[in-house]
């Protein structure tokens, strides 16, 4: 690993690398559970009651339970060791909160993007976006209790994935669970860069 780099005011003490990784998918997918999950410090989240307002607007069809929304961002923290951070950045699900994107995927290392297969459409457009912009990702497939069960294979043709790009079940709501998919997402990171693949 390259040096980490000390604070300018002289103590001497070193400042951690961090790294920036998204977490998309659709309304209801799972971004904010995952986020809780992974993070070992309370998640900052701007989750919001749905109301009436948003009939028309917001489909919860599939996901009739759901009750609240992300309408900025869910923030979580990850330590890997004294010289390495994870920061994750939640993106929200629905159209009319993509502005915020560009500023969210700035200086991201890549991206996990989940898939709920009760609503697979839903993630496209995270899948395009990440793909236009050559922001490295792998698609996680979110397992739903009662949700009908799918090969990953049938998931890939789906989706129209590129053969590269790592699909994995996953199950949100457990921590080492998602750490899966994070490992998943920084060993293709390292092959899209030619670097050697870290070893779990």
């Amino acid at each position: 690993m390259d040096s980490v780099p000390y604070d300018r005011e002289g103590s001497g003490q070193r400042i951690p690398l961090a790294l920036k990784i998204l977490i998309a998918g659709g309304f209801g997918a799972g971004k904010t559970t995952l986020v809780s999950a992974l993070s070992e410090v309370r998640p900052l989240q701007t989750e919001e009651v749905l109301t009436g307002a948003g009939i028309g607007t917001d489909d919860v069809s599939g996901v009739e339970q759901k009750s609240t929304t992300t309408v900025a961002m869910d923030f979580g923290r990850i330590t890997i060791n004294e010289d390495l951070q994870v920061y994750l950045f939640g993106t929200p699900g629905q159209d009319r909160f993509w502005f915020l994107w560009d500023e969210l995927a700035f200086g991201a290392l890549g991206a996990v993007v989940l898939a709920d297969t009760r609503r697979l459409a839903d993630c496209f457009p995270s899948i395009d976006y990440f793909e236009q912009r050559g922001i490295p990702f792998v698609v996680g497939v979110n397992c739903f209790d009662g949700a009908r069960r799918f090969s990953l294979e049938s998931v890939r043709d789906a989706l129209d994935l590129d053969p590269d790009v790592p699909l994995v079940l996953c199950d949100v709501r457990d921590r080492q669970s998602g750490k899966l998919v994070l490992i998943s997402l920084v060993e293709h990171v390292a092959r899209q860069r030619g670097e050697p693949v870290p070893v779990a």
